[in-house]
């Protein structure tokens, strides 16, 4: 297995930030514990993302998958400093298009363990292209395996992963995408696409759920 890009590791002790210290909407102000990465933090490490992935990826068209929905954020962000890295560059540009496909494998804050996926008609498409897969977080690892098993079945001619976030877990299947924003520890954190049960997308700090946040969007 390739060794993936290094990036921010967030210790097991790391707390986070008091919720006051930032801008939350007071719909959620009960519901999270601590502010984990704080937004602007997130799109500094995106564009940093996007400058490696660009460099890897350059000279070739490249199709952007997003994994929805937890990773649109993350992946409109990520092609809009792509996008500008193009528009700079006096030398290359890397064309570009987009997908979509969804997995789902969560209830609550567990995965079932089945990945569904959706919207897989598509992938027909991506034959003999260069592929980056964008995804919000790889936890155990196994939804990306899953579709990572997938896409050989219609030949890309090369594939990469972006992930935000990959959390450190005893559940994992030992998965590393090739590109990494944060590596976290194992705590449900939700904000910037992340959800609980559709809850928290419109956060735009990623931050740990609390106990009251749990019981009130449980399904």
């Amino acid at each position: 297995m390739a060794t993936s890009s290094p990036c921010i590791v967030i210790g097991d002790e790391d707390q986070g930030y008091d919720l006051d210290l930032f801008c939350v909407p007071k719909h959620y102000a009960s519901d999270l514990e601590r502010v984990y990465i704080p937004h602007g933090l997130i799109l500094d490490r995106t564009e940093r993302l996007a400058r490696e992935i660009m460099k890897d990826m350059g000279g070739h068209h490249v199709v952007a998958l997003c994994v929805l929905k937890g990773g649109y954020k993350f992946f409109a962000d990520l092609l809009g400093y792509m996008e500008a890295l193009n528009g700079n560059s006096e030398s290359c540009s890397v064309p570009m298009t987009v997908e979509f496909i969804r997995l789902v494998s969560y209830c609550d804050d567990q995965s079932t363990g089945e990945i569904k996926v959706i919207r897989g008609d598509d992938l027909p498409a991506l034959t003999g292209k260069h592929v980056l897969i964008v995804e919000d977080i790889v936890d155990t690892g196994k939804a990306m395996k899953t579709l990572l098993e997938l896409l050989k079945l219609h030949n890309p001619q090369i594939v990469k992963v972006a992930s935000l976030l990959v959390k450190r877990t005893p559940r994992s299947v030992g998965y590393r995408p090739d590109f990494v924003g944060f590596e976290v520890p194992d705590k449900f954190v939700v904000g910037y696409g992340l959800d609980y049960n559709e809850y928290f997308r419109d956060l735009k700090h990623i931050c740990v759920i609390s106990e009251t946040g749990r019981e009130k969007y449980k399904s």
